[in-house]
This record gives C-alpha cells, structure tokens and sequence, in this order.
C-alpha cells in the first residue's frame, strides 16, 4: 500500500465515523461542529482526487460560512430536551427505512463503477482551477450563467421577505 491510499483509507474512516457521530449527537451544537470535520475530511478527499480547488471552495464555504450560518440558527432557536415533542416510533422507524432504501440505491448505483479507469483516463490536472475555468466558460458557460441568475433572483427574493413594511 502507498501513502495515498492509506490517506484515503484513514480520510474515508474519518468521514464516516464523523458523519455517524453527527446523527448520533443529541445536542445540535455539537453535531455542527462533527459535520464540520465531515467536510473538512471530504475535502482531503478532494486534495487526493487533485481537485485543489473543489477542496478549497469546500472548506470556505461549507466548513466556513454555512457552518457558521447553522450555528447561528441552532443558537437563535435555543433548542433544549425539555421543549422538544416526543417522535412518534413509527416515524423514526419510517426514517430507518428510508435510509435504508436509499443505501440500497447507493450501493445498486455504484457496483458497477469503475474508478481506478475513469482517472485513468481523464488525466491528473483535471481538478486544476485553470482547466476548470476553460471547461466551465467554454462547454458549460449558458448553465453557469443561468444558475447565477437564479441566485440573482433567491437573494432579491430574500431580501423582500426580509425587508419590514
């Protein structure tokens, strides 16, 4: 075994341990901050695939902003035990099912894959920023400019909810 694979091998143990732990936790607080070290480790992931910059963008603005908006919400609604509702055991029973499935789904979708030939085939710069924005302004330049209309539109939509009368 070489370096990289004893890194994925030790990054793929850390996500999911850190992902199982992170709907285990009962206190939310805590399940953000082990839902940060889920990304952080999936964007070691990313290092090892060479896309740099997907692992960067990961970490800023997962790990970073939206982590930091979630603690924010999970404050604002001073989430305690004693005011939570009883869950109904069906409905977690319900859940355990759909998890389940989708496993099962997961599993059917990527017995077939074959990794170690789809890398070998696209190169080893193919995560770098510089190919990225090639592809990205060439092939795909009218999906990238309808999305950020998109986002264009949620924030002003955002803003007239928020605004008051």
């Amino acid at each position: 075994m070489n370096v990289t694979q004893i890194l994925f091998w030790l990054l793929s143990a850390l996500t999911v341990f850190s992902a199982l732990v992170v709907i285990t936790r009962k206190n939310p607080v805590y399940s953000v901050l082990w839902l940060i070290i889920t990304f952080i480790s999936i964007s070691g992931h990313y290092i090892l695939l060479n896309a740099q910059f997907l692992a960067v963008v990961n970490v800023i603005v997962y790990a970073g902003a939206i982590m930091v908006l979630f603690l924010f919400v999970i404050m604002l609604m001073n989430l305690n035990a004693d005011a939570e509702p009883q869950k109904n055991k069906w409905l977690q029973f319900a859940g355990v099912i759909a998890g389940g499935c989708l496993a099962l789904v997961i599993i059917a979708a990527l017995k077939n894959v074959d990794a170690k030939a789809r890398i070998a085939e696209t190169g080893s710069d193919i995560g770098l920023i510089e190919n990225l924005g090639k592809v990205l302004f060439t092939q795909y330049v009218l999906p990238f400019e309808i999305s950020s209309v998109l986002f264009l539109s949620a924030m002003v939509g955002a803003v007239v909810i928020g605004k008051k009368n």
